[in-house]
């Protein structure tokens, strides 16, 4: 066993995260040293501006800067750190601004990845554990909710299809679920709530048109939106990754779960003892986006997963440094 340390951090448009790790790409090992995520909601108003928000810039480089005194306690070097940026920074008009501003305090380039490219490092990272359970279902449909974006990626043993579509919580909660002032509608009405169910499902037949979303095996469903659905529904009083890591969901439950979210007040989602803070006002979003594609994909159940993009990105950092 040859175990090699690094780094990944995985900046999307919501939460900002660090996994340091000790990875062995060719057996699909992967030690955790330490896992930290931040919700810092980078992508605050860039749907309507184009633009990174002041605030939300100096709330994620609040989180480097702490990142950077993390992967220097653990010996990591920076050619040993990948840092991968999503779908806000790639949107946004003022994106060197992030740029520069990542490389000073962590001494790398943040890649400002495709869309494509984040689908292929959500697979690697959700499907390399499963990829040596037989009695798993084969293609895997890897379904990775975000806040400014939704990926499918369709493979096996490699991606045979991508496709990423701008359905992410965070996207999708300032088109259709906010308040003239600003404000996150408490609970939305009937109106915005069809709006946003007809976003999704027009995404989603765009999604298809490039990716068989029949074709899938085992549906695998990544990231905090889809997560959050499964501590709820394990009943969990607070958060716990390794009881979530693997659950299977059923359909049905999910629909309860999601027409409960979308018509409970703020302070009865807050309530929820496995809900991060952060997530309180966009869950709803998430919830619905992760519904509508099992709907769609005409699946009746959903493998859940911790181990996503950042776990991706953990495999190809250390094949490369070997």
């Amino acid at each position: 066993m040859s175990l090699t340390t690094v780094a990944a951090i995985d900046c999307g448009t919501n939460s900002i995260r660090l996994l340091v790790a000790d990875a062995d790409p060719a057996t699909g090992q992967l030690v955790d040293r330490e896992r930290r995520m931040e919700i810092v909601r980078l992508g605050q108003g860039v749907d309507r501006t184009g633009r990174l928000a002041p605030e939300a810039l100096e709330r994620t480089l609040a989180a480097c800067r702490d990142y950077a005194e993390v992967i220097a306690a653990h010996g990591v070097t920076p050619d040993r750190l990948r840092f991968v940026a999503t779908s806000a920074s790639r949107d946004a008009e003022n994106r060197a601004d992030f740029v520069d501003g990542v490389r000073a305090i962590l001494g790398v380039e943040p890649e400002v990845i495709t869309g494509e490219e984040e689908a292929a490092l959500s697979f690697t990272g959700a499907t390399t554990e499963l990829a040596g359970r037989p009695e798993v279902a084969r293609p895997f449909l890897v379904m990775d909710i975000g806040g400014g974006s939704t990926e499918f990626v369709l493979g096996d043993e490699g991606v045979t299809a991508a496709r990423s579509v701008d359905i992410g919580c965070v996207r999708l909660t300032e088109r259709h679920l906010t308040t003239a002032d600003g404000a996150v509608a408490d609970p939305p009405g009937a109106e915005a709530l069809a709006a946003l169910t007809a976003d999704i499902d027009a995404a989603l037949e765009l999604a298809a048109e490039r990716v068989p979303l029949a074709r899938a095996g085992t549906l695998v469903g990544l990231a905090g939106s889809v997560t959050t659905v499964a501590a709820m529904a394990l009943g969990l009083p607070s958060y716990d990754p390794s009881a979530i890591h693997h659950t299977v969901l059923e359909r049905d439950r999910v629909r309860e779960i999601v027409e409960w979210l979308l018509t409970a007040t703020h302070a009865e989602r807050a309530a929820v003892p496995s809900m991060h803070p952060g997530r309180v006002d966009v869950i709803g979003a998430g919830a619905l986006v992760l519904l509508r594609a099992m709907e769609r994909a005409d699946v009746s159940r959903v493998t859940v997963s911790e181990h996503d993009i950042l776990d991706g990105i953990a495999f190809h950092t250390a094949r490369e440094v070997r």
